[in-house]
């Protein structure tokens, strides 16, 4: 095939910026500078008493959660505020005074604004009115909605099968209006429902529903005050989740050892200054890492396997150290997990993960001495190939100690948006359960479609072939947040209909299909009124909390809608049917919740246990003990090491958030805890990697692979010495995106392989 260059570069990037500062990197994270900057970043986008009201109620109880991540709120809320710096700065995107309006689209063509960085992008403001680009127009033009619904209509129904159609949802999106968004969509006759979670933990989803029964963590934010021990793999949460670092100080306050297993020496993991207190503004903060292993990347099963290796050694002389009542009486599969495990080397095992064998004894001492054991764990671990067998494997360690189903320990995937746990929860999801399915038949008089429909790389695919030819999305910034960019652009331009329910203009947007639709929504920030009242929304935590948001600002003009109206509106319009009285579901929503509460397991009296402000807590057999399986065992698993074996001119490619980023959007130019300002385009290398290729720091290339004969480039990158390990490099997304090939997905997760990708330098 021919070679595929990054579109011509412009999509992602701002030219080569000149002014690329490289500095000293921090010792700590946070501090009094995460609050000046927090603040600058909020003032400057709307005036001190609009920042302060937001400010004020922010993951306050009945107050606006922050769609910055899915960290749970601690019962009792901090005096001095419950958020954190990328919080206030997700706050500021949201709520800013800057408008998107049809006078910005009628003088901005859409290839002047595929000229446009993403950052740029992002601070023109909030969308105004619905907007909509026909076949060989140039630029955006006002429409109303009323018409903008029955071109969606026209659309969906000229399908010969329902399933020419792909319905995406971002995890922004609240309870109420996923619950609505699928249903609409089952009724319309698809389980085509991808998702963000696609791109992120369903690998966790996948293995853990397979080894405990249910796909989403066990432990709660009070199992971290009663832990011994917290391992924390792929993670780096004072970009991610900061939050979380208050809650690992604590923790460590309570006599708690933290373990980080990263490639990258991330500053957050090392020290935090905690800006709540006296020490963190004046004072050396706390250190959060007890023992920091640097593992290289995707060898996180070599490393598991080593360290239970060496505890099974250490347990012939101390079989204490090895929960066998619990082996014997709740699991399965242990036999033959024990004997795969011995056929391994354990000098081979090492070797791989890069880390020293002693390094790997402290790790092993620590989890021998302990049995309240936390595993944490972001996209580090997921998105590999291998990504469901690294999760499996994290498993298999606290099912030989026992650290599963007691307090102060068990399994921990951090989400990094706000309700992508919840939307899944509501049935967003291309392989729904029989239970749902029947459940929706039951209530709703229909028999909703039983066949797999498309994840995210599913979905791209069928769209670059012309099989899939309308594409909704629910949020998100499809094209940006997916891989093998140049492939997904062709295929959203192969559609019919683009249509972006969104908040803010993004990249997605200018990649349209033949006909492109913009409808402005809510953000959480936004107050809704219907008949007089002012209504909430609910969303779930990281931890499966069920708890509301309620926006408290006038939203940016009259023309934009809630989502769950949007999606009522929609589907009143495409299918003509007596069997859901959309109006009335969204007179109130409750209403809704009244849907939810018949339909999805564990939402018994809805709306009344919504009035507690702590929200209510999501069954959850595994956090008890009980596992959910069909054998109603936690299982055992046999997990293949990595196969990223690389030749000489290799090098495995990681891609990474920058500190001044949410997903793919662009809070800043800067990254202060790496040390890198005014630009993106960098690669991370180790030291003797850079001299190995004869470079030195600030120099420019290009990183290009060949997947699928295709070759893939991009150019432009600045290097950076960094501490990582020999043979690994780290970019940022998405500007590493068109290097990440659409078939390198996770098995059984089909989750791209973002943070494993072979590369050579030019």
């Amino acid at each position: 095939m021919k070679q595929i260059n990054s579109l011509s570069l412009f999509l992602f990037v701002m030219k080569k910026n000149s002014k690329i500062r490289i500095t000293n990197r921090p010792s700590y994270a946070a501090g009094g500078k995460a609050v000046i900057i927090a603040l600058k970043n909020i003032f400057t986008r709307m005036p001190i008493g609009k920042s302060l009201k937001v400010l004020n109620k922010l993951n306050k109880k009945n107050g606006i959660d922050c769609p910055g991540c899915a960290w749970p709120d601690p019962d009792k809320r901090s005096k001095l505020g419950e958020y954190c710096e990328n919080g206030v700065k997700a706050i500021a995107e949201e709520a800013m005074e800057a408008r998107a309006n049809p006078e910005f689209f009628a003088k901005h063509s859409v290839s002047e604004l595929e000229r446009k960085s993403d950052y740029w992008l992002g601070q023109q403001g909030r969308l105004t009115h619905p907007m909509i680009i026909r076949e060989g127009q140039s630029h955006y033009q006002k429409i109303s909605w009323d018409e903008a619904n029955k071109v969606i209509a026209e659309n969906l129904n000229s399908l010969k099968d329902p399933n020419e159609a792909a319905f995406y949802t971002s995890g922004r999106t609240s309870n109420e209006a996923a619950f609505l968004y699928q249903l609409f969509v089952r009724m319309y006759g698809t389980n085509n429902l991808p998702d963000c979670s696609n791109m992120c933990h369903e690998s966790s989803g996948v293995a853990l529903s397979k080894t405990v029964g249910i796909g989403k963590g066990s432990v709660t934010l009070d199992d971290f005050y009663k832990s011994d021990l917290i391992l924390i793999f792929g993670q780096n949460p004072a970009t991610n989740h900061p939050r979380m670092l208050s809650c690992l100080e604590k923790a460590k306050a309570n006599g708690a050892k933290v373990v980080s297993i990263n490639p990258l020496k991330e500053v957050g993991l090392v020290r935090f200054k905690n800006p709540q207190k006296i020490n963190g503004v004046m004072g050396n903060g706390s250190i959060i890492s007890d023992l920091y292993l640097q593992v290289r990347i995707n060898e996180d099963v070599a490393l598991l396997k080593a360290v239970m290796i060496k505890l099974f050694e250490k347990a012939k002389t101390n079989p204490a150290i090895l929960d066998k009542f619990f082996i014997e009486n709740k699991t399965a599969g242990f036999k033959e997990f024990k004997e795969e495990l011995n056929n391994h080397d354990l000098g081979a095992l090492i070797n791989r993960t890069g880390i020293k064998e002693k390094e790997i004894d402290s790790l092993v001492n620590l989890i021998a001495e302990r049995k309240n054991i936390i595993t944490c764990w972001g996209m580090g671990l997921t998105q590999h190939v291998n990504g469901v067998d690294n999760i499996q494997e994290l498993v298999n360690l606290l099912l030989i100690k026992g650290s599963i189903g007691r307090p102060g320990a068990g399994t921990c995937p951090v989400r990094g948006h706000s309700n992508v746990q919840g939307d899944r929860t509501m049935g967003i999801a291309e392989r729904p359960s029989k239970e749902l399915l029947n459940k929706i038949s039951e209530n709703f008089g229909f028999t909703p479609p039983q066949e797999e429909g498309y994840s995210v790389t599913g979905a791209i695919k069928a769209m670059y072939e012309e099989k899939v030819k309308v594409f909704i999305g629910m949020g998100g910034n499809f094209l940006s947040a997916s891989p093998d960019t140049n492939y997904t652009s062709v295929a959203l331009k192969n559609c019919n209909l683009t249509t972006h329910i969104s908040t803010k203009l993004n990249r997605s947007h200018l990649t349209h299909g033949k006909t492109g639709l913009i409808l402005p929504s809510m953000g959480r920030t936004d107050k809704y009124f219907k008949n007089g009242k002012s209504q909430f929304l609910s969303v779930e935590n990281s931890m499966g909390v069920v708890h509301t948001t309620q926006g408290i600002l006038k939203p940016p003009s009259e023309f934009v809608e809630s989502e769950p109206v949007i999606i009522a509106n929609i589907a009143k319009e495409t299918i003509k049917q007596d069997k859901v009285d959309w109006d009335f579901l969204v007179e109130d929503y409750k209403n809704i919740r009244d849907l939810i509460e018949k339909t999805i397991s564990g939402f018994e009296d809805y709306n009344d246990r919504l009035k507690n402000p702590q929200g209510f807590e999501l069954p959850n057999g595994p956090r008890k003990g009980d596992f959910t399986t069909p054998n109603k065992k936690a299982n055992f698993t046999i997990n293949k090491l990595s196969e990223n074996i690389c030749k000489e001119e290799e090098y495995i490619m990681m891609t990474t958030r920058s500190h001044d980023q949410f997903n793919t959007t662009i809070y800043g130019l800067d990254d202060r805890y790496r040390g890198v300002y005014n630009d993106r385009m960098v690669v991370f290398m180790n030291e003797y990697d850079i001299k190995k290729e004869g470079l030195k720091q600030g120099d420019q290339i290009t990183l290009y692979n060949n997947y699928d004969n295709t070759e893939r480039l991009v150019e432009g990158f600045s290097v950076i010495s960094y501490n990582i390990p020999k043979g690994c490099l780290a970019t940022y997304f998405p500007e590493a995106n068109p290097l990440v090939p659409l078939s390198l997905q996770a098995r059984l997760s089909h989750t791209p392989s973002s943070k494993s990708v072979k590369v050579k330098i030019k």
